[in-house]
């Protein structure tokens, strides 16, 4: 796997685009390698031109939006839908799932 670095940025043969398929399980055909390497090298110019970026005053968040999720009682309940649950049961047997022994 040859990972050509150089000063300004990082670069990805079609070798390692290759093998980086091959990990990922893709069957990529040999004429689509330099296109795959291109697109990751893109990528990397991408994250590249992000980490330029000073993000030191800037505060973490989850959204673009202020947002404040709805809050409910945290209230134990058994749900009242035992006989819905159990219709779906090949058997029950008093309430409950029945299984077959599966240990002698």
């Amino acid at each position: 796997m040859a990972l050509v670095i150089s000063e300004k940025a990082m670069s990805i043969d079609e070798s390692t685009a290759a093998r980086v398929a091959k990990l990922a399980r893709i069957k990529v055909e040999p004429d689509a390698l330099p296109a795959l390497a291109n697109e990751f090298n893109t990528i990397l110019g991408f994250i590249e031109q992000l980490s330029e970026v000073d993000v030191d005053n800037v505060e973490p968040m989850t959204s673009v939006t202020p947002q404040r999720l709805k809050r409910r009682t945290d209230g134990v309940t058994d749900g009242d839908q035992q006989p819905k649950v159990l219709a779906n049961a090949p058997d029950a047997r008093e309430g409950f799932f029945a299984v077959p022994k599966v240990v002698e």
